[in-house]
């Protein structure tokens, strides 16, 4: 079986008294499309470009392939990186740019051409070799630092937030074409992105970053239906979060009634990584706008939680639409395909599998909730 593409030991980085890293540990395997996510400031990038070579590292190890390159230059680690700006060169045609590493390299003129062409033609850039990049779209450019990056035939491919300059149409195919390539030459990816939709199309393997550690990775469908903790919860979507009590049973753990909701029995089997089966006292439970429905505020069917609470907040996003229900002091959202009065008394029911329950101790250290277009009741 082979070794890791890439294995991270320990990293740690600093900005003076600044801890920007604080001890990651990763595995990549060979082949496979890895995206560090996380919000803004969360050292993801600090980590991208520490496995590059652009940023030193105080402690801890970088290896590619069992071959340690903690302290090797960047053009020495079988790397090549597509950043956020494209960093092309203005001056050159289209065939320049990707050909301008195999110049650096020093190969011959004839090799080169033969690359380019290949790229061009991989790329869907025929016709535009000659054409200076100051006339290109987004999109184009995008493609064009993305070739730049394959001709030098790297180990290893690097991507800062490539897409994050592009529109919303062109972003979601430049994307598909990123993982189609990435999959059709076997290359080993590395992707920094604050966009979770973005991390679950494209990668085999996520990695969920806060304040400098890795708060989980794993396979996106496990990081999305397992989340370890409230910070990973709420960054996956589970932005909706409400306090309960909650107490051990026999094989279940019991969520009390409250003036707010209902009462409600959870299976063991059927809670996630963050609940120990055994503890009581007060819990939050974090769950998605899309994993409730809205009826009547009445009994709690078997299995279900009920929050009980008022339409504040409507708009429709496309398809369903999207309300803000007072709950108490605060405010959910949630998605129904009927259309609600402002005012109305409404029930959130919530199956049980729905709810990431946590301890509420556990608070995260950064806030991680969904962007929200509501704000909290007041």
């Amino acid at each position: 079986m082979p070794g890791a593409a890439l294995e991270v030991d320990g990293l740690e980085v600093a900005y003076g008294p600044v801890k920007v890293l604080r001890g990651i540990d990763l595995k990549v395997d060979p082949g496979s499309f890895v995206a560090l996510l996380g919000a803004s400031g969360c050292g993801k990038t600090t980590l991208l470009r520490a496995i590059s070579g652009f940023v030193p590292v105080d402690r801890g190890r970088v290896l590619a392939g069992g071959r340690d390159i903690t302290r090797q230059p960047p053009d020495k680690r079988g790397m090549a990186m597509v950043f956020q700006s494209y960093a092309l060169w203005p001056h050159m045609t289209t065939a320049q740019n990707i050909g301008s590493g195999l110049k650096v390299l020093g190969q011959a003129r004839e090799a080169i051409a033969k690359r380019v062409g290949e790229i061009l033609a991989m790329l869907k850039l025929d016709g535009l070799g000659e054409r200076m990049v100051t006339q290109l779209s987004g999109g184009q450019r995008q493609r064009v630092a993305l070739g730049r990056a394959l001709a030098i035939n790297p180990e290893i491919l690097l991507l800062d937030e490539p897409l994050s300059n592009l529109d919303a149409r062109i972003r979601e195919e430049v994307r598909h074409e990123i993982k189609a390539l990435q999959q059709g030459l076997g290359i080993t990816a590395i992707h920094v992105t604050h966009d979770r939709e973005e991390a679950m199309v494209m990668a085999d393997r996520i990695v969920v970053m806060d304040a400098g550690e890795v708060a989980q990775q794993g396979a996106p469908e496990d990081v999305y239906n397992r989340p370890v903790s409230a910070f990973v919860a709420g960054f996956m979507g589970a932005g909706n979060a409400i306090r309960l009590d909650v107490r051990a049973g026999i094989g279940s753990l019991e969520i009390a009634a409250g003036a707010d909701h209902s009462s409600a029995s959870v299976p063991l089997g059927k809670l996630g990584p963050g609940m120990t089966p055994t503890y009581s006292g007060p819990a939050v439970a974090h769950f998605r706008s899309e994993a409730a429905t809205l009826g009547p505020a009445g009994e709690a069917p078997s299995g279900t939680l009920v929050l009980r609470g008022r339409v504040a907040q409507a708009s429709y996003p496309g398809g369903h639409y999207r309300y803000g229900v007072d709950v108490g002091p605060l405010r959910v959202i949630v998605d129904a395909p009927q259309r609600l009065g402002g005012g109305e008394a409404v029930g959130i029911r919530l199956p049980v599998e729905a709810l990431h329950l946590f301890p509420a101790a556990a608070e995260p250290k950064t806030p991680a909730a969904a962007p929200s277009p509501f704000k909290q009741a007041s």
